[in-house]
């Protein structure tokens, strides 16, 4: 009976992270304990122990005597976390070179040609897809698991914030050449350089982001 009860718990919780995920349950939103028990028909100790488990990864935030809200990602929260997820994936970038097969980086190859077909058709959603398979091939290459974690869930966070840096003007331009100076120091077995490129690449993102916002600000502005 325990074991069905901790296995339901997490699917309940994988429902609600998806709900956020896909903007259901949008930034802000509190979560009516009652209402989820009834459309999910659970009964509340397996919802709260979903809660607590998306509390602890950073989605849900608890205020006592209230109860549990759907995190909001602040302009304050990117520029904390983006410095921290360049200094993971870059080292990830830094192993990655290091035990790299030329199969692996054959596969890598194949998988930055598609990202480039993508950039050069402006298919943004095929483009952010590719980059993401190109991420987690790096993460899988540096085969640390604690580096993996602490990117996993970071990068929740990021996709709380809904980031559409790649619509910032020339960004997708400049993202595949990032993409291609880490995939050449990886090639090159350069651990050092493609430490630094992916630093760079997520670096740049942030920038992209930032720059994006201050445009947006400007035209709700001048409308």
């Amino acid at each position: 009976m325990r074991l069905v009860q901790n296995s339901l718990h997490l699917e309940v919780a994988a429902r609600l992270r998806d709900q956020i995920f896909n903007g259901f349950l949008a930034p802000g939103t509190f979560l009516d304990e009652v209402a989820l028990c009834e459309s999910l028909k659970i009964s509340r100790t397996p919802l709260r122990e979903a809660l607590k488990v998306l509390s602890a990864e950073g989605l849900l935030r608890h205020e006592p005597r209230r109860g549990c809200f759907v995190s909001e990602v602040t302009a304050q929260d990117l520029d904390d976390i983006f410095p921290v997820i360049a200094l993971l994936e870059g080292r990830c970038a830094f192993e990655a070179a290091r035990r790299s097969s030329d199969a692996d980086l054959a596969a890598l190859g194949a998988l930055h040609e598609r990202l480039k077909d993508h950039a050069e058709a402006g298919r943004i959603q095929g483009y952010y897809d590719t980059n993401l398979q190109i991420h987690e091939a790096i993460i899988l290459l540096a085969n640390n698991r604690w580096l993996t974690q602490a990117i996993a869930d970071l990068r929740k966070i990021l996709k709380l914030a809904r980031l559409q840096q790649l619509h910032a003007p020339g960004r997708l331009a400049q993202s595949l050449a990032e993409h291609l100076t880490v995939y050449a120091a990886l090639k090159s077995r350069d651990s050092q350089g493609a430490e630094a490129a992916m630093r760079t690449h997520l670096t740049r993102q942030r920038e992209a982001l930032r720059d994006l916002s201050h445009q947006q600000a400007k035209s709700r502005v001048s409308a």
